[in-house]
């Protein structure tokens, strides 16, 4: 943006771990009042240029220059002091505390804690964010908690804001509300620096864009002119399909021919927690290659279904889920995966994989009572279970450190990658997956919902649970929506819009 003044001036940024650069001598310039595109594939060194910028990692070679001096940021305390607010994608939030106690730890030593409160309640409805600063965080759905580290971010009132996919769990209405917020912080001279997969979210919402891949700068473009497609394709180096070019799978079936494979029947369960959600009758089938899909608002019992049918938590009635013609409302996981049903949860590090269980082990944990060639005579073939997850990395081109790292030590969508090639790879005849491509790029995206799609088009019975409803338009079958614990009769794709899914989402329905 012309005549805006440099705040933040990045040369030369260099982070190696092991033999692997991460970053690859790093320029970047972001000016005050601009919103500023970082973009790039998993992997492309996004995390590790922002961590840098917020002192959670230091360089190994480079500088970094704040409002025109060179500075050394040491620690993310240092780094708020200068200004600098981060909004992270893995969210770094005390599940015992509450929403208030989360937001004081991160306010300067000094800061009064009176009247807290009522600046959380304040802010959080004034940016469309809604929160109960008494809230315990442990009771809180993914999209709430997301909520917590902008609001917790804003009351620090930055003069440079990076957020990490900050819509990655919000709904379209939240996030052009956040839109708006980000347009009137930037208007005030407040920069924001901005990663996200989401390409015609960058294309209307930011000035400038840099572009990473393989921990390099490979271009600067005008997000404002160039198209998704060409943002991508700089972003891989290829053209991807997806976002800006074809659709992940092919045309929709129709017809109820197919058996039925996953169904719910009348299912109530109470809410669980204080925080969460009561089930009110939920019923729905899916048929042998088809994609049900499932939209909603974060907290709206998205979690409960999700564990009803993983049976994490067993129903009350034993019939109130069937698979393939079998009632396992009462079974637990391991159960209802030998009757060849699969799951993969919302929250990868630490739901669906162990942060410090290496990838052999991981790949192990939804397969041990399932595969005979991973455990014989109660004892597990280590052999087997590296090759498992070699197999695994390669078909579904996650890209990780050599060997058999932990998972902690991927990115997000790597992560992801991972976990859902995981459950592909056993090919189920039920698969049930909630937010099957959160916080991914658009390449990965594509691959997640092409695996999908290859499933159902096998035979398989596919339950995608997602906020994000250009995924959902593209990848279902037919469309249901969850409010308050209600879900929507199903629809067909095809006879259904934008606007009235998101009325439904709202409660329109209820």
């Amino acid at each position: 943006m012309p005549g805006r003044n440099v705040l933040l001036e990045a040369r030369g940024i260099v982070k190696r771990f092991g033999g692997l650069a991460a970053n690859d001598h790093i320029d970047l310039t972001v000016r005050a009042g601009e919103i500023h595109a970082l973009l790039g594939e998993n992997g492309a060194g996004k995390s590790t240029l922002v961590k840098i910028l917020y002192g959670s990692l230091q360089p190994d070679a480079g500088t970094v220059a704040w409002a025109g001096k060179q500075v050394a940021i040491g620690n993310p305390s240092e780094a708020r002091a200068l200004g600098i607010g981060m909004v992270f994608q893995h969210f770094s939030l005390f599940e015992g505390l509450t929403v208030a106690e989360n937001i004081a730890l991160a306010l300067p030593p000094n800061a009064g804690r009176r009247g807290l409160a009522a600046d959380v309640r304040s802010v959080s409805e004034a940016y469309g964010l809604p929160l109960d600063p008494a809230a315990r965080v442990s009771g809180l759905p993914v999209g709430v908690r997301q909520r917590i580290e902008i609001v917790r971010c804003l009351l620090q009132r930055p003069r440079l804001i990076v957020m990490d996919e900050p819509t990655s769990v919000l709904t379209p209405q939240e996030a052009e509300r956040l839109f708006e917020t980000l347009r009137r912080l930037a208007g005030e001279g407040c920069a924001v620096l901005y990663i996200s997969h989401r390409l015609e979210e960058i294309r209307q919402l930011c000035h400038a864009a840099t572009v990473l891949r393989h921990g390099r700068v490979v271009g600067q473009p005008d997000p404002k002119t160039a198209t998704a497609a060409q943002l991508a394709r700089m972003m891989v180096g290829v053209d991807v399909e997806g976002e800006g070019g074809r659709r992940a799978r092919r045309s929709r079936r129709g017809g109820t021919a197919a058996p039925v494979r996953l169904a719910v029947r009348g299912l109530s369960q109470s809410r669980g927690t204080a925080f969460g959600v009561a089930l009110d009758d939920v019923s729905l089938e899916v048929r042998g290659g088809e994609i049900l899909g499932v939209a909603g608002v974060a907290g709206n019992g998205q979690d409960e279904l999700f564990a009803a049918l993983s049976g994490e938590v067993p129903a009350l009635d034993h019939a109130a889920v069937e698979i393939d013609g079998r009632a396992c409302g009462r079974m637990g996981p391991a159960a209802r995966r030998r009757l060849g049903a699969a799951f993969i949860p919302e929250e990868r590090l630490g739901h669906a994989a162990v942060p410090e269980m290496r990838l052999s082990d991981n790949a192990v944990l939804t397969r041990h009572g399932t595969d005979p060639e991973l455990v014989t005579g109660g004892l597990l073939r280590l052999s087997r279970a590296r090759s498992l997850a070699r197999r695994i990395v390669q078909r579904f081109d996650v890209r990780a450190p050599s060997g058999d790292p932990e998972a902690r030590a991927l990115s997000g969508g790597n992560l992801q990658k991972f976990v859902v090639g995981r459950e592909l790879d056993r090919k189920p005849g039920v698969l049930a997956v909630s937010q099957p491509s959160w916080g991914v790029d658009i390449g990965a995206a594509t691959e997640i919902r092409r695996g999908l799609a290859a499933l159902a088009d096998g035979g398989a019975a596919v339950l995608a649970i997602s906020q994000d409803l250009d995924e959902i338009l593209e990848i279902s079958d037919r469309i249901a929506v969850i409010s308050r614990g209600r879900l929507s009769p199903a629809v067909p794709a095809s006879e259904t819009t934008r606007e009235a899914i998101g009325l439904l989402m709202g409660g329109a329905g209820d």
